[in-house]
């Protein structure tokens, strides 16, 4: 089986937990996305230890602007957030322009503090928002991942991927995801697709935690994101 890595929520807070899961996965860097969130307080001693990742490998990607929505809430943004995404699908808070504005900002803060950043860009709870085509290919980033899968920004492709997510601190989200996960997997399977692995900091320490472990040891393959992108696009990788 094919897999693609990325660890959501990488922000000078959840540092301890992005250490001890890198080191638990014991994966090349070049394998792994690391979804930083820009807008956080990040020190000197923060920004250094995002750089020292990237010179490891690890490929660098947007994650939002602050994390958390903003008002106003919708109807529907408050019920996703009360099922889904526990406030953190900013990107519901704001109409097209404003998203295309939060991921531009996203996008210029990497170069602000020297540090490269993927072609990839990861909206909180893959919550991308009412984006239209034209709005989409106003985005720096040229591959938006969404929950069905990569959406390619230049020309509006969506490649649809399958999903597994592990941040199941309920029991809720527990029994959810346990049964999602089941069916993704099967779907990676059987259409010989890679499957996105998304973790987040602390889901060694929560329910499905032993899950992790056992799933990544039928991965066979390890793919890179923008490998995945120009594979769909026709490109030689």
């Amino acid at each position: 089986m094919q897999a693609l890595v990325s660890i959501h929520d990488v922000m000078p807070d959840t540092r301890p937990q992005v250490t001890g899961m890198l080191e638990r996965l014991s994966l090349p860097a070049e394998v792994v996305t690391l979804l930083v969130v820009p807008g956080k307080h990040w020190s000197s001693d923060d920004l250094d230890w995002l750089r020292r990742l990237q010179q490891a490998g690890h490929p660098l990607a947007g994650h939002g602007w602050s994390h958390r929505c903003q008002p106003p809430v919708t109807l529907y943004h408050q019920l996703h957030s009360a099922l889904l995404s526990r406030q953190v699908a900013e990107h519901l808070s704001f109409t097209g322009a404003g998203i295309v504005q939060l991921v531009q900002r996203s996008h210029r803060w990497f170069d602000e503090q020297g540090l490269a950043v993927s072609s990839l860009y990861v909206p909180p709870a893959w919550a991308l928002g009412k984006v239209s085509k034209a709005q989409c290919a106003e985005l720096p980033f040229e591959q938006v991942e969404v929950l069905g899968g990569l959406l390619n920004t230049r020309n509006g492709a969506l490649t649809r991927l399958p999903l597994v997510g592990f941040e199941a601190d309920t029991v809720i989200r527990a029994l959810f995801l346990a049964v999602f996960n089941r069916m993704n997997v099967n779907r990676a399977r059987k259409q010989s697709l890679p499957l996105r692995i998304g973790l987040h900091p602390f889901d060694f320490s929560w329910r499905l935690s032993s899950q992790i472990d056992e799933l990544l040891k039928q991965v066979d393959v390890f793919r890179r994101y923008d490998g995945v992108m120009n594979a769909a696009a026709g490109v030689a990788v």
